[in-house]
């Protein structure tokens, strides 16, 4: 990864490039947490044409902090690799405790709001429901994994 460069910050082309490395981080967690995110801004185009403005305005939190957790992911995992200490291995987990507990509130924001859609919409709130639902399974099963 560029190393001053934030994953939120990296064109796409780049990070898919950094994440195919033969690196520690980032790596799924980072990929999960962007998945999230992406997601995230699926709710809020979605929340647009419902003419919702508070989830519109929660999307967008949730699309930045998942963007954050990315790096944060990236981070903790390099820094438990460097120090193997119990501070860092609580960081291994807690980081993708969060991405999951987003990603299931962005879930949670698509499925509130298909019903209130037309149909060519509501496939976007559909895709964001699975992409949330996604991130949230792999943010589990690295917090098991790194328990």
């Amino acid at each position: 990864m560029p190393s001053s460069a934030a994953i939120g910050e990296l064109r796409v082309r780049e990070f898919l490039a950094t994440l195919g490395e033969r690196t520690p981080a980032p790596a799924s967690g980072a990929a999960a947490a962007l998945t999230g995110a992406f997601a995230a801004s699926l709710v809020e185009l979605a929340a647009r044409f419902a003419e919702d403005g508070s989830v519109v305005t929660r999307a967008q939190a949730l699309s930045a902090r998942l963007t954050q957790l990315a790096d944060d992911d990236a981070a903790a995992y390099l820094a438990f690799m460097e120090t193997r200490s119990d501070e860092a291995r609580r960081r291994t987990i807690e980081v993708p405790e969060e991405i999951a507990e987003k990603a299931d509130e962005v879930e949670r924001l698509a499925e509130q709001l298909r019903p209130r859609l037309r149909s060519s919409v509501a496939g976007d709130a559909e895709a964001a429901a699975e992409l949330a639902r996604a991130t949230a399974r792999v943010a589990r099963r690295l917090v098991e994994l790194n328990a």
